[in-house]
């Protein structure tokens, strides 16, 4: 898993409050029931996003997320990747995703984020991005080939491979947040996709975070607070510029 269970994001620079917040179900195009947890702005600043945890879904990590981003202005949700594994229900420390993790498909993903952006959109109407983190995080980039209405598709410490077969196909913006010493993908590899995105002209920024560990993003790391403020500074430079375009 990417973050501790004592783990929790770090708040952006601009904060303000969350009008409201909770767990929802959602139900994809081809009927499946997901969990998802929702968090809406007191002040909305015209912007949205559905965030892509970790393997363990919906957990309190994601769900604080959630409020951080509400805080900023924007809308958020955060999918569940198992409602057709283990269909709806709490993601604690308990819950066994290892079985379950295999049968997650790409495909199916984009769905249920459609779900969600589309459910975002009409509570909080605005331009959507994907933001996601280790296992979302390449999902996230991945969305950027897909035909979803995304502004735009983040990723903390993803995993390329997830990325390589449709580099070529890439047609909405992409951030990439690495960590300088991440332990579960060797830095050649997020150079490569760098480079295959440059080559196939697509729009993407890619910033990485020297000597910070997978799963940086995390108030609990002092040491690491810059990187975490500049990360926010970046996501909020990228869905500002490319919100307004889209």
């Amino acid at each position: 898993m990417c973050h501790s269970t004592e783990s929790r994001p770090p708040a952006a620079p601009v904060t303000g409050s969350v009008k409201e917040d909770g767990p929802l179900t959602l139900t994809s195009a081809d009927g499946t029931r997901f969990g998802a947890f929702q968090a809406l702005p007191d002040e909305p600043n015209g912007r949205n996003v559905v965030i892509l945890p970790d393997v363990r879904g919906v957990h309190a990590y994601y769900q604080d997320l959630a409020r951080r981003f509400a805080e900023a202005g924007f809308g958020a949700v955060v999918v569940d990747y198992y409602g057709r594994t283990a269909g709806v229900g709490e993601r604690n420390d308990d819950f066994e995703w290892q079985p379950l993790l295999p049968q997650v498909q790409a495909d199916e993903v984009a769905a249920d984020v459609r779900a969600a952006a589309e459910h975002v959109t009409a509570a909080n109407p605005g331009a959507t991005f994907s933001v996601g983190f280790c296992f979302g995080g390449g999902q996230s980039w991945r969305l950027a080939a897909g035909d979803l209405p995304l502004a735009g598709s983040i990723g903390f410490y993803g995993n390329p491979a997830h990325v390589e077969d449709v580099v070529d196909q890439v047609s909405s913006p992409v951030l990439m947040l690495v960590a300088g010493d991440d332990v579960a993908t060797p830095q050649e590899k997020f150079h490569e996709l760098d480079a295959k995105l440059k080559e196939a002209g697509a729009t993407h920024e890619m910033y990485v975070y020297d000597n910070a560990p997978h799963s940086f993003f995390d108030r609990s790391f002092g040491e690491w607070r810059e990187a975490c403020d500049d990360a926010w500074r970046r996501i909020l430079t990228f869905t500002s510029t490319h919100g307004a375009r889209s």
